[in-house]
């Protein structure tokens, strides 16, 4: 039930990965010498034609990255390093963006948070408001990373365009489980994550709309179209291709389904319970509640024993000590925010899995409850 963190690598994308470790194990650049070499770059560039389609985008869009938050680094520092200016982003964004405007603002660059509301969604009238005659990017996730809320991403996209502004946004919760196009969301880069998709972890992508003027952040040498110096991880690019073509409708479907049962049965069986996030714009994998009187990570820990792996927004869960960022920024208090647990599935769960973990977490939480001095009076 940690499927947010990272997901298991699916066996067919293992396959699809292996001869490009043992039998075509040339550098794409090597094309130009011998027939390994051609192998590799048709396995890379078939790796960026299928996930570029997938979002309606041309192949020379994608530059591959080693994973979402080299992706998001890339987009915020390169496009504020060639394009010097004002940065927009929400206060709710996961650390890769977060801390990469952290940074900028320590280097000179000014940088303005979007506050959210008790939900999580962007107001897009304070997004209008905050933009300035110096605003080059704003930055807003698709979806956030803890509580599940869906944005209108498209709405905000078109202010942004309308303003001649650019627009990034994190999908690395959102990508192959929520349609996105290009063609119909005016986004100028998007990052992409494999390990999210049962898909291999350390490689990713950053979508990059033609014409976009970006300064690279990493040296070496002219690969990615020289977006992005270092050998490519080919084997992984595949494996990220293989792990796009796989998800399917149907399984967003039924992983919804399972998600509802999270929700709805928790809510309606343990009292003191509340949901963090939108009910409905929510993406499918993701339940983030709140027990209330109780320390998440003391349920994380009981549910450990008990087989069953979630992650909670506790400080004592964070190495740096402090309390979920997210639900503080959605209008919650340290014990909401300590109390929150997120259950999010994957391909491989079941409705067995659901009952069994919404069984047992009831009794963690009612024993827990029973000792602790929170909400006693």
């Amino acid at each position: 039930m940690d499927n947010a963190s990272s997901t298991c690598l699916d066996e067919r994308v293992m396959e699809a990965m292996e001869p490009y470790f043992f039998d075509k194990y040339a550098v794409a650049t090597s094309e130009f010498g011998h027939s390994m070499g051609v192998e590799s770059k048709e396995g890379l560039d078939g790796a960026r034609k299928s996930i570029a389609e997938n979002i309606g985008a041309s192949p020379q869009e994608i530059v591959f990255t080693s994973g979402s938050a080299e992706s998001s680094n890339l987009a915020l520092k390169g496009v504020l390093s060639a394009n010097d200016g004002h940065l927009i982003i929400s206060d709710i964004e996961d650390f890769s963006v977060l801390h990469s405007a952290r940074t900028l603002e320590k280097a000179g660059y000014d940088v303005s948070y979007l506050t959210v509301d008790d939900e999580g969604f962007i107001d897009p009238d304070d997004l209008k408001e905050e933009i300035r005659d110096d605003t080059v990017l704003v930055s807003i996730q698709h979806a956030n990373q803890e509580i599940g809320t869906l944005q209108d991403i498209k709405k905000l996209a078109e202010i942004c365009k309308d303003a001649g502004v650019f627009f990034h946004t994190d999908a690395t919760h959102t990508f192959t489980r929520i349609p996105l196009d290009v063609n119909e969301i005016p986004a100028d880069l998007i990052t992409l994550s494999a390990h999210t998709i049962h898909g291999p972890k350390g490689i990713g992508a950053l979508y990059l709309r033609d014409g976009i003027n970006i300064k690279k952040q990493m040296d070496g040498g002219f690969q990615e179209f020289d977006k992005r110096g270092g050998l490519e991880n080919i084997p992984g690019a595949v494996g990220f291709a293989k792990a796009v073509e796989l998800v399917t409708k149907e399984e967003n479907d039924r992983i919804k389904e399972l998600r509802d049962r999270i929700i709805d049965r928790v809510l309606k069986e343990i009292p003191d319970t509340t949901l963090n996030g939108a009910r409905e714009e929510r993406i499918p994998q993701n339940a983030n509640i709140t027990f209330h009187y109780v320390e998440g990570e003391s349920i994380t820990l009981h549910m450990d024993m008990r087989g069953v792996a979630v992650s909670t927004g506790s400080a004592c869960f964070s190495r740096s000590l402090e309390a979920s960022h997210v639900i503080m920024g959605i209008g919650g208090d340290h014990e909401r925010a300590h109390g929150s647990v997120r259950f999010s599935l994957g391909r491989y769960s079941t409705q067995d899995d659901v009952d069994y973990v919404v069984d047992n977490i009831k009794e963690v939480v009612e024993r827990l409850r029973e000792i602790s001095p929170l909400g006693k009076e």
